[in-house]
């Protein structure tokens, strides 16, 4: 049984199931290395419009797989750091990648799991979801979402949830902004739909713009030369073909071309 299924839809809706039921679909290092390999051949692939992450069963996930843990833990200090690597790169490139994401979550959500969806664009959480980050009890920490999850939430916020690894429900994931939709668990799908809708209706070469000129922008303070940055980034948007199909569409009255019909 693999450990990642993928799917694409007619309209380039990318889906990755993370197929791990029996262990709540814990990462590990084969898990971890399909979803980077994944996650990097859609991105290059001009037919898919997004990506989506969701797992297989109750849970989307539960944070890293422990018994692999505990055998990496136990070989080489390099084979040690290359593991920990692994998943760093993983993270990073769902967290970099140019197309919009989103994220099923489902059930438990813990560890490595959280850090996924605070690398997604958009998480929608079933309202019985639970979530933790839960190293310290284990005698780890949570070091490589850190980064993710400290700009998804805060240090605050965090330092909270990280030393005290309690749970925490998915109304309070919405509130600290991990989480952006909490629907009911039969209705997550619907949910799913809706903003899948939305995003198709975007022009995709103006939303992988939006992912990286907002990185870009992301900790840096409003001066002088980023406004010219902004301002230059728009100018040669304006001036881009599918921006002019999309003011031609719309004084036409008609949907652009990136809109594929029902």
């Amino acid at each position: 049984m693999t450990a990642l299924l993928h799917s694409i839809d007619t309209k380039g809706v990318a889906i990755l199931t993370l197929n791990r039921p029996e262990k709540r679909n814990a990462l590990d290092s084969e898990l971890i290395g399909l979803l980077k390999d994944a996650v990097e051949e859609l991105d290059a692939r001009a037919d898919v419009r997004l990506i989506t992450l969701e797992g297989a069963g109750d849970y989307f996930c539960a944070g890293g797989d422990i018994g692999s843990m505990s055998r990496v833990a136990q070989g080489s200090s390099y084979a040690n750091e290359q593991d920990a690597l692994a998943l760093a790169r993983m993270l990073h490139v769902v967290d970099a990648v140019s197309k919009p994401t989103i994220a099923l979550a489902k059930g438990v959500v813990v560890g490595g799991g959280v850090g996924l969806l605070a690398c997604c664009d958009i998480v929608i959480a079933a309202d019985d979801a639970s979530f933790s980050l839960s190293e310290v009890r284990l005698g780890l920490l949570p070091a490589i979402v850190a980064p993710f999850l400290i700009r998804a939430i805060g240090l605050r916020q965090l330092r909270q949830y990280a030393l005290t690894a309690e749970r925490f429900s998915a109304a309070e994931a919405q509130r600290l902004g991990l989480v952006h939709r909490v629907t009911p668990r039969l209705e997550v799908g619907l949910a799913h739909a809706a903003i899948v809708a939305d995003l198709l209706r975007g022009a995709p070469g103006a939303q992988a713009d939006v992912k990286g000129f907002f990185s870009e922008c992301y900790g840096r303070g409003v001066d002088a030369e980023l406004l010219r940055e902004a301002a230059l980034r728009l100018a040669a948007r304006r001036s881009s073909a599918e921006a002019q199909e999309g003011l031609s569409a719309f004084l036409e009255k008609r949907p652009p071309n990136w809109i594929v019909a029902d």
